[in-house]
Order: C-alpha cells, then structure tokens, then sequence
C-alpha cells in the first residue's frame, strides 16, 4: 500500500515537473506569438508625417493615389568628440532630435535633462536609439565647449552626439528637414530658431513624431512610440509560424 501511494506521489511530482517545463517553454512562446502577430495587427504605429506631395497612379482603368512621405537628407556635421559624423553613420537606429545651445538658460537645460533619462533608458540597448542634439548657436558652441557641457551632464558619445557646423546649413535643417520652424530666415547673425521639440525619426529616416520636450507625459508617449516602431513589423513580412515552417523545408 505505502509502495503504491508513493508510486502516486512520484507520478504525480513528476506531472508536476512537467507542466513547469512546458510553462516554461509555452508560455514565453505563447508571449512571443502574441507580440509577433499583434504587432503587426494591433499595436498604434506612429504615423508618417511631412508629406511632400501625392502621386496620381493610373492602371487598368483604375485611379489611386500614393502619398510620398518626406525623407530626411543625409548630412555631415561634427560632434563633441570632433569627429565628422554623418546620419547615415546611425544606420538602422531610431533617432531622436532636437535643437539647443549650451549657453541657454531656460528650455535647454530641460530638454537636455529628459533626454538623459531616455538615454538611460536605453543604457542596455544603446543600439537601438541615436540621440543627435544640435546646437542653433554654432559660433559660440564649438566643439570643446559641446564636449565641456556632454561631460558635465554625464552625457555618453556612443548614442548621443552634440554636433556643430555652419549656421545656415544647420538652420537649413532644422526649417526644411526636420520642420521645427515655420519662420523663414537665412541663417545668418539676426536669425535665431529656439524650439521645445523632440522628433523621432525611424530606421529609414521619416519623420514619425513631434513631441513637447518639456512635457514628461509627452515623453512617455515618445519612448512608447520609439519602442513600437522597432517592434513594428513590415505588412508583407509573415508570421512567425509561417516563417518557422517555410524556413524547415
């Protein structure tokens, strides 16, 4: 009798330790299928914004229409390291941007405090974000004074540059690549732009976002939106069941 019931309790302690196993193994799995599948189906992906113009597309009779999104430039400036860095240096990476100078005495501070934290944020997986900041006041900020201020907020070069350059160039960017200024100017000594503006751009350099740097529930939004657009799945691209099978054959 007491063999017997120990044979039960043995069977039943090794049922046990098999449905451990098999929750541990289904149930990340179980997770992983969810997100696969509902990233690509659910989740609120960050729109594109900035369109330059919509395509009229004739055939077979038939009229659509294709709206082509705006497109970041590539461009060259230097950082705080003194090193020439250009976008396409950021390959596959989600860019946050803004514009500063480190004389500033109210926004800037601010700005770049909450971009700290989103840095920090990513401290593990500094390869999925580029924080680029770049200063609206080039003549003044060189590149000891960038690499003076990056030191004293503990800021790290590897995923955050402080870049400098010409003033027209970088006003150029700022009004007609990234769109944080509507006012016209030419860049020269009476032009100045000072703007609270985050702007997210995906991996393959659209605009997906503007968010109120002074704002920490806008922030949120923005880390939010940064990590749904690296878990946003290409719409042809399938499932991972069918990716599975088609890559066992």
């Amino acid at each position: 009798m007491f063999a017997f019931i120990s044979l039960l309790n043995l069977t039943a302690i090794k049922r046990k330790a098999l449905l451990g196993v098999a929750l541990a193994i289904l149930v990340p799995l179980a997770g992983y299928l969810i997100v696969d599948h509902y990233g690509r189906n659910v989740v609120h992906v960050p729109p594109y914004l900035i369109a330059e113009r919509v395509d009229t597309i004739v055939k077979d009779g038939k009229t659509t229409y294709d709206t082509v999104y705006h497109q970041v430039k590539d461009f060259e400036l230097t950082n705080q390291l003194g090193q020439q860095v250009r976008l396409s240096d950021a390959k596959n990476k989600i860019l946050v941007v803004d514009f500063f100078f480190t004389s500033c005495p109210t926004i800037c501070p601010t700005l770049t405090k909450h971009l700290k934290r989103v840095q920090d944020a990513y401290a593990k997986n500094d390869s999925l974000i580029q924080i680029i900041s770049i200063t609206v006041d080039p003549t003044r900020d060189t590149v000891e004074t960038l690499k003076r201020y990056a030191d004293r907020n503990n800021i790290d070069p590897k995923n955050w540059w402080m870049l400098t350059g010409d003033k027209k160039e970088i006003y150029d960017l700022a009004r007609h690549e990234f769109f944080v200024n509507a006012v016209e100017g030419d860049g020269g000594p009476d032009d100045f732009i000072h703007t609270e503006k985050f702007v997210v751009i995906d991996k393959d350099r659209y605009i997906r976002g503007y968010y109120n740097g002074l704002d920490t529930n806008d922030i949120s939004r923005m880390v939010n939106d940064i990590a749904v657009l690296h878990i946003a799945k290409d719409k042809k691209k399938p499932g991972l069941l069918k990716r599975m099978f088609s890559s066992s054959k």
